[in-house]
C-alpha cells in the first residue's frame, strides 16, 4: 500500500507547492510510482505540470470529491512517466459549503482515493494554506504531514496552529497520522537569521528536521511558469540536487531502497 504525505502549512509563501511538486517529480525519477495530488484551490501544483485547470473541467479534485467522478476518472500523466497527477480548480473553494452536511465529510479523499492506493509507492498531498474541511481531508487521508519552514522566526510563530490541527486530526479521524519531518526551505547559509532558526528547528523538533536543506535557488523559481518540475528545467541546479536528496532521505526514512 502506498504511503500518503500531505504537504502542509498554513502561512503561504514557504515552499510548499515547490515541494510538492519536486519531492514527487524526484520520487518519480528514483523508479518509484507517485501519485500527486492538488489540494489548493489556487491550483498552482496543477498549472506547475504544465496544466490548465480550465482545460481540466470535469476531470478535478472538485469532481472527485462531489462524487461526479471515480478516482480513475481523474488521473492525468504528467511528463514524467512514473508520476500521476489529480489535478484542481478554483471551483474547489465551493466544495467546503456542499460538503458541511455530508456524512463522514472529513474522510471523503481517503475513501475516493483508495481504489487506486496500492498502485502508488508514494501519493503526495499538495495542502492549501487554509486549515478548512479540504485541508483536514488531505490530513484524514494521509500516514504523515511534512512541513516546509522558511527560516525566518515569523513562519516559526506560525506553526502552533498547523501542529494544534495536526493533533486535533489525530485525536479524531486519524489518530495514526504523524509528521514525517520539519523540512528548512528558501535557505540562504550567509545569513545569520537563517542559521540560528534552523539551529532552534533542531533544538525543538531534533531528528524531525529532515538532514536536507533547500537552498534558495532562482531556478527554483522560474521551473512553475514553464511548467516543469526543476529536475527537467535545470538538470544541473542546486535546486534539482536539494530535492533528490530529500527523496532519498524520504526513502530512507521509510525504509525502501533508492534504485539510482
Amino acid at each position: 500500500m502506498g504511503k500518503v504525505i500531505a504537504i502542509a502549512n498554513q502561512k503561504g509563501g514557504v515552499g510548499k507547492t515547490t515541494t510538492a511538486i519536486n519531492l514527487a517529480a524526484s520520487l518519480a525519477v528514483l523508479e518509484k510510482n507517485v501519485l500527486i495530488i492538488d489540494a489548493d484551490p489556487q491550483a498552482n501544483t496543477t498549472s506547475g505540470l504544465n496544466f490548465s485547470p480550465d482545460s481540466e473541467e470535469g476531470r478535478t479534485l472538485y469532481n472527485l470529491l462531489i462524487g461526479e467522478r471515480k478516482v480513475e476518472d481523474v488521473l492525468i500523466q504528467t511528463e514524467i512517466g512514473r508520476l500521476h497527477m489529480i489535478p484542481s480548480t478554483i471551483d474547489l473553494v465551493g466544495a467546503e459549503l456542499e460538503l458541511l452536511e455530508t456524512q463522514d465529510r472529513e474522510s471523503l479523499l481517503k475513501k475516493a482515493i483508495a481504489p487506486v492506493r496500492d498502485n502508488y509507492d508514494f501519493i503526495i498531498i499538495d495542502c492549501s494554506p487554509s486549515l478548512g474541511l479540504i485541508t483536514v481531508n488531505s490530513l484524514t487521508a494521509s500516514d504523515s504531514v511534512i512541513i516546509p519552514v522558511q527560516p525566518e522566526f515569523f513562519a516559526l510563530e506560525g506553526l502552533g496552529k498547523l501542529l494544534q490541527t495536526i493533533r486535533l486530526v489525530q485525536g479524531g479521524v486519524n489518530p495514526a497520522l504523524t509528521i514525517e519531518g520539519f523540512l528548512v526551505t528558501m535557505f540562504d547559509g550567509r545569513t545569520k537569521v537563517h542559521n540560528q532558526v534552523v539551529e532552534d528547528l533542531k533544538e525543538h523538533f531534533s531528528d524531525m528536521v529532515f538532514k536536507t536543506v533547500i537552498q534558495r535557488n532562482i531556478r527554483l523559481s522560474e521551473a512553475p511558469s514553464h511548467g516543469k518540475p526543476i529536475i527537467l528545467y535545470d538538470v544541473i541546479c542546486n535546486g534539482t540536487t536539494n530535492y533528490l536528496n530529500l527523496a532519498k532521505e524520504v526513502l530512507e526514512r521509510n525504509g525502501m531502497a533508492i534504485n539510482r
